[in-house]
């Protein structure tokens, strides 16, 4: 474990235990791993690459230094049931993070949707627990079908996550992102910027963000007089995004089986790259998406 690494995890414990996991009432034995050191150590078994809970698990009971700080560590079985159980937590963690970041008072949010495959085979696909909730969807950065959701994220310039989903592929991307706007319209600020591709033209859509006090900003279509060009280069923002979530984290490979276990995952990767950028804004490091200095 790196020393930037052992220091991310020191302070996101001591901000988990503080703001998002609620004090204990009542009667009852205490957990003999809390509920802010399971999500510690979920964070850190993204940033590290662990995607096999069993194989995470072996290491960190194998390091005198993960036991020492962690003196409790429940087998695989029992580590997985918490981590789904903690699923809200993990959700509130990340809000809570994103709003103690500066990033969280920009003028200008983007949003785009990125494949998150289940299956690779036929068979897989028909003995699926996710039936009926994943499908096949077409990958167009990669020109192939998969078969698994869609992730719908909605973040800062800095890739800090402020509003995501996960939705069937065969849904349109435009009736998605409404209802998530709309879910979440208690965090849009009037004359918010919503910075979307060209996919997101449309009237209905247009007037639902102009009636919630969104500014929407995307690239003009070839039928449409000139607006705003192509934005292209403003656009690789949220694709860099995307390339740290599949490339760095593991988005794609994330091992879930069921619904509860893909959101679970998903959740964790998006917490690991919530905190890397939290941390950094606190150390004032330039590159605030960097994973480089935890992921050892």
């Amino acid at each position: 474990m790196s020393k930037e690494l052992n220091t991310l995890l020191t302070a996101l414990y001591v901000l988990i235990d503080l703001h998002v996991v609620p004090p204990r009432v009542g009667r009852g034995r205490q957990p003999e791993l809390s509920d802010a050191e399971l999500i510690t150590l979920a964070v850190a078994q993204a940033l590290l690459g662990f995607g096999s809970e069993r194989r995470w698990i072996r290491h960190i009971r194998g390091s005198a230094q993960w036991r020492a700080m962690f003196p409790y560590l429940p087998e695989q079985p029992g580590y997985h049931r918490r981590l789904k159980a903690a699923e809200p937590l993990l959700c509130k963690a990340i809000a809570v993070l994103a709003q103690q970041c500066p990033s969280w008072f920009d003028d200008v949010w983007m949003t785009d949707a990125t494949p998150v495959p289940c299956a690779a085979s036929r068979e897989t696909v028909k003995r699926s627990d996710l039936a009926g909730h994943a499908g096949y969807g077409y990958c167009a950065s990669h020109s192939r079908y998969y078969w698994g959701l869609k992730l719908y994220l909605v973040c800062a310039g800095d890739g800090m996550p402020v509003m995501w989903c996960l939705a069937h592929p065969k849904l349109g991307e435009r009736e998605v992102v409404a209802a998530l706007l709309e879910h979440n319209h208690h965090l849009i600020r009037t004359g918010q910027i919503l910075l979307a591709d060209k996919g997101f033209a449309g009237k209905q859509f247009k007037e639902l963000t102009d009636a919630i006090g969104l500014r929407l900003l995307r690239p003009d279509r070839k039928d449409e007089t000139y607006r705003n060009g192509n934005l292209g280069r403003v656009r690789q923002w949220i694709e860099s995004v995307n390339q740290t979530l599949k490339g760095q984290l593991d988005l794609e490979h994330h091992g879930g089986r069921t619904p509860a276990g893909v959101f679970t995952r998903i959740a964790q990767r998006l917490l690991a790259m919530a905190a890397a950028i939290w941390h950094n804004w606190t150390n004032d490091v330039t590159a605030k998406r960097s994973l480089t200095a935890y992921d050892h």
